[in-house]
């Protein structure tokens, strides 16, 4: 086991390493960020300092350096650098000190925030909307599934066929902008749903108010695919599963068909459905972006496509880095999962 998670470790250090460097030289390159600090009207003294503050007066070779340096968990920063980026961790030695550090993924070139704080504020809004979408997945899309096995050849089971795959060809961003307009709008007076909104409301006398019903509309959207395939992934498994021996033993045996199915079966055949599971959650962080964009929802997505369209590159990067790192945690878990759920399956 142990064995086991640190080669999965080193193997997911190795994509983020791949990560950064595409990051880097993906939108460095873009545009002069001094100019993007100070807008137009900067004049070329204050443009010479920011490009020396920002390093921009180095080579590109040193540059990726010190970003690396920075987005490194351990790294090697002076004093003046850890009090100047307030940097926070442990820190070993008097001038220049070995730091072991949440990493620095340096500030927004427009509200001058450290990049970590302004992700970290709209962090719990993506998770909430990727969990919702992965809760109204999984229970209707093994229920979906295990009833269209069960129900084989019947209307029920064209039904949940057609379904998945209406789901699993609409892209997300088309299906968004129709249950925004039909639920949001056409039917808001009965829904009580409205096209946009985030989680919490500011009002001017109440202050801050929850609005979970904003929550349904990105929800549903964003777990109309995954749903999709786990239906059509647990009714594949279901069927091959029902088929083997050992269920025909348990009911010569006498035990109820429930039993059977929920029991016997279900347990067996959740293998590659916890494999879709896990992957479309790391998915639906990404696929977030874009729903959180149509619906208003305040999260990375919106965070990230806002700071896209005012050329925000650190908040960019640092939205990819943290992605990334979801993906990695993500996928190491999954594989945890499966000797949990399946003891047949060895974790070497």
């Amino acid at each position: 086991m142990l064995s086991f998670l640190t080669r999965k470790i080193m193997y997911g250090l190795l994509v983020l390493a791949g990560v950064v460097v595409v990051v880097f030289f993906l939108f460095q390159g873009f545009g002069d960020p001094a100019r993007l600090v100070l807008g137009q009207s900067g004049d070329a003294t204050t443009i010479k300092n920011i490009r020396k503050e920002l390093a921009l007066d180095q080579p590109k070779w040193k540059q990726f350096l010190l970003y690396l340096n920075d987005v490194s968990p351990i790294a090697i920063h002076t004093k003046e650098e850890i009090r100047d980026k307030q940097l926070k961790g442990f820190f070993i030695g008097s001038d220049t000190k070995l730091a072991i550090k949440v990493p620095y993924l340096r500030r927004s070139y427009q509200s001058k925030k450290n990049v970590t704080d302004v992700l970290f504020e709209a962090l719990p809004g993506t998770l909430l909307l990727a969990f919702a979408a992965m809760l109204l997945a999984t229970v209707m899309g093994v229920l979906l599934g295990m009833l269209a096995a069960v129900k084989q050849n019947t209307w029920m089971d064209t039904s949940a066929i057609f379904a998945s795959v209406l789901g699993i060809s609409a892209p997300a961003f088309f299906t968004g902008i129709v249950l925004a307009y039909l639920f949001g709008f056409v039917l808001s007076a009965y829904t009580g749903l409205h096209m946009t909104g985030s989680l919490f409301s500011i009002d001017p006398f109440n202050g801050k108010e929850l609005q979970l019903q904003n929550l349904v509309l990105p929800a549903i959207t964003l777990g109309i695919r995954p749903l999709a395939i786990i239906t059509q992934l647990t009714r594949s498994a279901m069927l091959d599963v029902l088929d083997q021996d050992y269920i025909r033993t348990a009911y010569a045996k006498g035990l109820s068909k429930k039993r059977v199915v929920f029991i016997h079966a279900l347990r067996n055949a959740l293998n590659p459905v916890i494999t879709a599971i896990t992957g479309w959650f790391a998915e639906l962080l990404a696929g977030a972006f874009f729903v959180e964009y149509i619906f208003g929802w305040k999260g990375i997505g919106k965070v990230t496509v806002d700071a896209l369209e005012k050329l925000d590159f650190p908040v960019v990067m640092g939205s990819v880095l943290v992605t990334a790192t979801f993906f990695v945690i993500v996928n190491i878990l999954a594989d945890l999962l499966y000797g949990v759920v399946d003891p047949r399956v060895k974790i070497q």
